[in-house]
């Protein structure tokens, strides 16, 4: 049996549209990093304006390879908004993590995230049958650890020592997975914390 390809596509709801990454989204990708100076988070990865252009050709060289599906993130005014993947995309085992993520600040604690989550989740184990989806951050970056947490996720432990910044100091990445027979009930809560608390 074939293994559905995992490449690029579009997907939409409401509040939020992920466009495969362009070139042509590099001026509106550097106002939305801008918007709360976001580069400047130690324990977190966010293009700075001089960088951007460097970012979104690592992201399209690593789709190229296979290992990516970059996005676009759009808000529902069409506004560019941040950025995320589909990355370290284990086709043989059908694994793959959503991350390298980030947003303006304006749409932080917003509907956006939320329903980008379940776009890509839904993607994931509905179209592309994947057995896993995972989610790493940095020990230290508590506000990506409760998101993430309060998607449904469980938790599958922390890799210590897992790499070495740009700055030398050294990261312990927790790491985070969301299995097939959990998808239903989080794919639920998702939608429940849409209807009722938007967020």
């Amino acid at each position: 049996m074939t293994k559905p390809t995992i490449g690029p596509v579009t997907l939409s709801d409401t509040h939020v549209t992920l466009a495969p990454l362009e070139h042509a989204h590099h001026d509106g990708l550097v106002e939305a990093a801008q918007t709360g100076e976001l580069w400047r988070l130690w324990y977190t990865t966010v293009p700075s304006p001089e960088g951007m252009t460097a970012e979104i050709d690592r992201r399209l060289k690593l789709q190229e390879a296979g290992s990516m599906v970059p996005f676009t993130v759009f808000g529902a005014d069409g506004r560019i908004e941040g950025m995320t993947t589909y990355m370290n995309v284990d086709r043989a085992n059908q694994r793959v993590e959503i991350g390298s993520t980030w947003y303006a600040s304006r749409v932080h604690r917003t509907p956006l995230n939320t329903q980008a989550k379940r776009l890509l989740l839904g993607h994931a184990f509905e179209v592309l049958d994947c057995i896993a989806v995972e989610f790493r951050t940095h020990f230290f970056n508590r506000q990506s650890r409760r998101a993430i947490e309060r998607l449904g996720a469980k938790l599958d432990g922390v890799l210590r020592n897992h790499q070495v910044l740009a700055d030398g100091t050294l990261r312990d990445t927790v790491v985070y997975s969301v299995l097939p027979h959990e998808w239903p009930t989080v794919k639920r809560h998702l939608t429940s914390l849409l209807e009722y608390r938007p967020d």
